[in-house]
């Protein structure tokens, strides 16, 4: 078994008709199908219903493991000088509840996201319910020339979220999407406000690191310039280290913060 599979641990399938058969009566649908995905997700187990609907299914264990997750993240914030900002949720049903509210605040500022449709709690899990986007693509499944048509307006959209006094907190080439040539943005996390002028430096950190790999720290910084200053990027930079860390980043950390330092002094 997967080390993601032991982790996430399995939701016993009695537990998935308890889900299925609440979102068939509260849609008023019969006969749904359900495919679940192989999604690269510690958090949750994904699934498709009837093709129009993408369910995430929360457990306890899903929630300790954030809170592992979440406090490894703040440690990782302490080490780059600031104080942690990652929030952790107590129960499964609060996690869903978070993802569904965050998808619609980013969502009421123009930015394209899944449609929220609504968050539950079935017994003690937590589930979240959003339009499923067929036929999209990830950020890093793209070519080159792609990415690099698409830098730009990803850090617009990061520039929205952040000037409306939000932040992303995870923000990662799986956790943007491309269909029909339009980004969408999902997988927010809960960052504390009074982090949240650190957390957009780390949102911004975690955008070049994603894109480093798939077009080159010159046009990463390039597309970033675009909208944000010298100075927010050199605030980022000291994120780099720690988004170097992380399992999910792979990116050349000493290219970048040349590149950085070449371009904003």
């Amino acid at each position: 078994m997967e080390l993601r599979q032991l982790v996430r641990g399995r939701v016993d399938w009695p537990d998935i008709e308890r889900v299925v058969r609440e979102l068939a009566d509260r849609g008023d649908r019969d006969g749904m199908r359900v495919r679940f995905l192989d999604a690269d997700n510690w958090l949750s187990t994904p699934m498709v219903v009837d093709d129009d609907l993408f369910v995430k299914v929360i457990t306890r264990q899903n929630t300790l493991v954030h809170t592992l997750f979440t406090t490894g993240r703040n440690l990782g914030a302490v080490s780059a000088g600031t104080e942690g900002f990652f929030e952790r949720y107590e129960t499964p049903y609060e996690m869903a509840r978070h993802e569904l509210e965050a998808t619609q605040r980013v969502r009421e500022l123009g930015v394209n996201t899944p449609e929220p449709v609504e968050a539950l709690e079935v017994g003690d899990l937590g589930v979240v319910v959003l339009e499923y986007l067929p036929d999209f693509r990830t950020l890093d499944e793209l070519d080159r020339a792609a990415v690099v048509e698409l830098a730009p307006p990803l850090f617009e959209t990061l520039r929205t979220i952040h000037d409306a006094g939000l932040a992303h907190g995870d923000l990662r080439a799986e956790n943007v999407l491309v269909r029909d040539g339009e980004l969408y943005v999902i997988d927010a996390t809960s960052v504390s406000e009074e982090g949240r002028e650190s957390a957009r430096s780390y949102d911004l950190a975690s955008a070049l690191a994603a894109l480093e790999p798939l077009i080159g720290a010159p046009n990463a910084v390039d597309a970033a310039l675009a909208s944000y200053s010298a100075d927010e990027l050199l605030a980022a930079r000291q994120f780099l280290d720690f988004v170097s860390i992380r399992p999910d980043h792979d990116f050349e950390a000493a290219e970048l913060k040349g590149e950085l330092e070449k371009r904003t002094t």
